[in-house]
């Protein structure tokens, strides 16, 4: 059974998936968790605060799938067809996370200027703290280099910057599959196409 906070967490993404942010009303994200608004206050403090909680779960759910994928069976081009796979779903079933990788944030979701990264999203030295959520730049760069660290274990001596250089051309593939989706259904094209880059692409063996 989901706790208040889950459940208060999963009724606000109900609700911000169904209409803009700015029109959801505390009371009703209250409501549809079956909680009282003080609850609902007590966990988070504010409007503000809930939207922060919201946008790091999404992103740390990114992150724990971006996490499985990369530790899936096969060799390099199946572990960066599947991240690349679960990257192109994340962002259909969730417009969080779509924001977080696309950007594409608009006055419907959540955005709070003063959101702070969890220490899944280490804040560069050159950006203040209330910078806001991490850039697509930086959430692709984080990605590509846990990718990297991944899939360099055990692995002979090659060249890391082709490795990296591979690693962010399967990112940027499904990145193209988040903005102009596929018809529904057909996500899964888009790890043959990674598994195909990845074949060809200098050191990418196994």
């Amino acid at each position: 059974m989901p706790t208040a906070r889950e459940a208060l967490l999963d009724a606000a993404l109900a609700a911000v998936t169904g209409r803009p942010w700015p029109t959801v009303r505390m009371v009703d994200v209250a409501a549809a968790a079956g909680v009282s608004r003080q609850t609902l206050y007590n966990e988070f403090g504010s409007k503000d605060g809930l939207a922060r909680a919201l946008v790091r779960r999404a992103a740390d759910a990114y992150l724990d799938g971006v996490e499985r994928a990369l530790g899936s069976a096969g060799g390099t081009g199946d572990k960066l067809a599947a991240t690349a796979a679960w990257t192109v779903r994340a962002t259909r079933t969730n417009v969080l996370v779509r924001g977080l990788l696309t950007g594409c944030w608009g006055d419907r979701l959540p955005c709070p200027a003063d959101l702070v990264r969890s220490p899944r999203f280490p804040i560069p030295a050159q950006r203040p703290a209330d910078a806001g959520p991490p850039t697509p730049a930086e959430l692709l760069g984080q990605v590509r280099d846990r990718a990297v660290a991944v899939l360099d274990g055990g692995r002979p001596p090659h060249d890391p910057a082709a490795l990296a250089v591979t690693c962010e051309l399967a990112l940027r593939l499904a990145l193209s599959y988040a903005l102009v989706p596929a018809p529904a259904g057909t996500e899964g094209e888009v790890a043959p196409l990674v598994s195909h880059v990845v074949e060809r692409a200098p050191d990418a063996a196994a």
